[in-house]
């Protein structure tokens, strides 16, 4: 097997893995580590997520949350990360996630990316900074 194929069934692998760790739920330790990297209140990240007051405190009761849940999860994860990268300190990313983007017509990026499609649109305002492109 070539190193791009290992590379690629490893990369599957991983994506596999993922995807069962979703759909299985993930832990509710996950939302307290985003809530902590996030460094919002506990209530802002369950909104995010979707979930009412009482849901979350089912789901720190149960000790993990449902699929639906856990992929906007995963989603959160991802954008923290690009924007961690992208300016290159948890702190700055903290504060460009929290507050309003023009480029996002003055949405916050942790609202606008309550739906996937909204999250695409943080995404590639993030990779519009990256690469200094800023229209």
């Amino acid at each position: 097997m070539t190193t791009t194929a290992l590379k690629r069934s490893q990369a599957f692998a991983t994506v596999h893995q993922q995807i069962g760790r979703i759909q299985a739920g993930l832990s509710f330790r996950a939302v307290q580590n985003l809530q902590k990297a996030l460094d919002i209140p506990l209530e802002t990240v369950a909104s995010v997520l979707g979930m009412s007051r009482a849901t979350l405190h089912r789901r720190k009761l149960q000790g993990k949350i449902d699929e639906d849940e856990s992929e906007k999860l995963v989603r959160y994860q991802r954008l923290l990360k690009k924007a961690e990268d992208v300016f290159g300190d948890g702190k700055s990313a903290r504060e460009w996630l929290t507050h309003k983007q023009a480029g996002l017509g003055k949405a916050v990026p942790l609202d606008f990316a309550r739906t996937e499609i909204g999250a695409r649109e943080v995404e590639n305002l993030l990779g519009r900074l990256e690469y200094g492109v800023y229209s």
